[in-house]
């Protein structure tokens, strides 16, 4: 059995204990929990379970490699022992002690380990709050039981057991244990590790053992006068679970790039959490810790997102729990395709939570990469659900959007049925794609749709903006027609694919020339999903009519959705950017505007250029 099986054997004593913690904190009336942080946390350690597939190389490979090849003794009788398995589990927490400590002493390792920290909440859910990055670095540390000659099933077995152990000392509901405390990690221990407060940063790194505390100086004893404070002092503020991993490394990139002597642009990374150049702090700078501005992060959740947010993890747990059972025994690029279904859910449901997307948009991301899946693996009946399924939720976001109380008087109805054709063009697209023998029908049903794009970016603009995107997005095509041709397009298609390669070409410079006009957040997602489209059809054309591309149906269909979603979300957002003062005083909607607002701003400057120059 392997370790990822045990994991989700283990899974419903984790949810046992942490439903009698829940149940005990109410009781008590100190209930620790909330969900969306709960949701997170666990969320965050299914990452780690899943991503550890494909890092299984760094956590085992290597040390077997090293056990085979340089271990200094011997012995497999004697660790296989009862003082053995004793020793090896001892040896292995010394080792865990010093990785840890490591992990907040230098800063690249705290980039890693930053991720268990960032709940501001102190609960079960915490203990599986894992970093999906610890593996690159972190075997370093166990080398020392590799060259000791401790075997590789030895090594994974105690380590198991050491980080089984953790699990239970992440609770406030456990107080202090009297001797226990003083030779093991308890949660009296684990609180103090865990906390900002100045008395208690940096202290209590044991895994099982507290001992190595007391012994390099390292230990602290919970304060009855002083309540711990959890979190880190760089806020994450974020339920976006690949935020949460990359958090730290971007800001030591920011730090290290920005360094004018090269030798600080190493020591931003082996230095200590917090240590800074003095001329990036000059040019940067950050506003001091403070324990009395430290805000608890809790943006608002409808109850409809509660439920919403349950069924979800719910179906996200079934899912980690099916993906860990198999993915051993599993080919990787399968692995690597259910992945990434997997963290689009898990994205996807962070985003609602924190209020960023809707539901309905979370459902269309995930029913793509669904479609996409299901397609690459060959389940053609779920593939024709859900390729369907993807621009139907579409179509309803953008209904659910236009008429709700919120973005009353901020859709023009044109632009409105315009996206709507768009979208219902794609849908026809879609569903005549399925079927042999409906590749005109297809091809025109898109060509449709793009036309109707092309309308929608006109709407408050001018004719093509910027001329070299123009020039560009023709060039491509031409370049892309000919390549087609000299690969073998059939000549009945010659003309239609001709036509579609245009339209495409002029969708795409309409869109990115209105993202060089607005120059807004919205309007650059709009544009860059009308690039996924140009590469998206590229990749179709050229599987089809050239040669066949390895996982064809995976690029095709994750750029054509990344398109689709690009496109919807800018749009929508541009929407909601728009104040309603603005409407009410220039008496238009949407884009217009913001443009007949541009222009009020600049009157003399010539329309084709007022939101660009202002």
């Amino acid at each position: 059995m392997s370790p990822s099986q045990i994991i989700v054997l283990a899974t419903p004593v984790f949810f046992l204990l942490i439903a009698i913690e829940l149940a005990v904190g109410y009781r008590r009336q100190r209930n620790t929990y909330r969900l969306a942080d709960a949701v997170s946390s666990i969320s965050l350690g299914m990452l780690s379970q899943t991503s550890a597939v494909f890092t299984r190389l760094l956590r085992i490979g290597i040390y077997t490699a090293l056990f085979e090849h340089v271990a200094l003794w011997r012995n497999d009788a004697f660790w296989t022992s009862l003082p053995g398995w004793l020793l090896a589990l001892v040896f292995y927490d010394l080792c865990y002690y010093w990785l840890h400590r490591m992990g907040h002493e230098s800063a690249v390792l705290w980039a890693a380990h930053a991720v268990h920290h960032q709940s501001q909440d102190y609960n079960l859910s915490t203990a599986l709050r894992q970093t999906s990055s610890g593996a690159l670095l972190g075997w370093i540390f166990y080398v020392p039981m590799a060259l000791a000659g401790v075997p590789p099933l030895v090594f994974g077995v105690v380590a198991l057991i050491d980080l089984l152990y953790q699990f239970w000392v992440h609770t406030e509901q456990v107080g202090k244990l009297g001797w226990f405390d003083r030779w093991f990690c308890s949660p009296s221990n684990h609180r103090v590790h865990h906390a900002v407060n100045d008395a208690y940063l940096d202290k209590n790194y044991g895994g099982i053992l507290i001992l190595w505390d007391r012994v390099f100086g390292t230990f602290k004893d919970e304060d009855d006068q002083e309540k711990c404070v959890y979190g880190t002092r760089g806020l994450l503020n974020s339920w976006d679970p690949l935020w949460a991993n990359a958090q730290v490394y971007a800001g030591l990139a920011h730090d290290s790039w920005h360094a004018r002597s090269w030798l600080d642009k190493l020591k931003v990374w082996v230095k200590p959490p917090g240590w800074r150049p003095a001329d990036v702090a000059e040019r940067f700078p950050k506003p001091a810790f403070s324990m009395a501005q430290m805000q608890l992060y809790h943006p608002p959740m409808s109850r409809a997102a509660q439920w919403f947010a349950l069924v979800q993890f719910a179906l996200l747990l079934a899912g980690v729990a099916a993906f860990l059972w198999q993915a051993d025994a599993a080919p990787l690029a399968r692995n690597a395709i259910w992945f990434a279904v997997l963290l689009t859910v898990q994205w996807s449901l962070g985003a609602v939570m924190q209020g960023r997307i809707t539901a309905l948009m979370a459902l269309m991301l995930q029913s793509g990469a669904l479609a996409t899946a299901t397609s690459a693996m060959g389940f053609m009946e779920w593939h024709w659900l859900f390729k369907p399924l993807t621009m139907v939720f579409a179509l309803f976001l953008v209904a659910a959007s236009a008429y709700s109380p919120s973005a009353r008087g901020q859709f023009n109805p044109k632009t409105l049925l315009l996206l709507a054709a768009a979208l219902a063009g794609s849908l026809a697209g879609d569903v005549f794609l399925m079927f042999q023998g409906f590749f005109i029908p297809g091809l025109v049903s898109f060509l449709v749709a793009h036309l109707f794009y092309v309308a929608l970016f006109k709407s408050g603009q001018a004719w093509f903006p910027h001329r070299g995107a123009l020039a560009a997005t023709l060039g491509i095509g031409v370049a892309m027609y000919a390549f087609l041709w000299a690969g073998g397009l059939p000549p009945a298609l010659r003309a239609p694919v001709a036509a579609y390669v245009l339209v495409i070409a002029l969708m795409a410079a309409q869109a990115i020339g209105r993202a060089t006009v607005l120059r807004d957040a919205p309007s650059l997602l709009v544009a860059v999903g009308a690039g996924f489209f140009m590469l998206s059809d590229s990749l179709l054309a050229t599987n089809r009519f050239v040669m066949p591309l390895p996982m064809a149906q995976v690029w095709v269909l994750a750029t054509y959705y990344a398109a689709q979603a690009l496109i919807v979300s800018g749009w929508l957002a541009s929407k909601a950017s728009v104040p309603a003062t603005a409407v009410q005083r220039t008496g238009v909607t949407g884009e217009e505007g913001r443009t007949h607002m541009a222009r009020d701003r600049a009157p003399n400057i010539a329309p084709g250029t007022a939101s660009r120059s202002s």
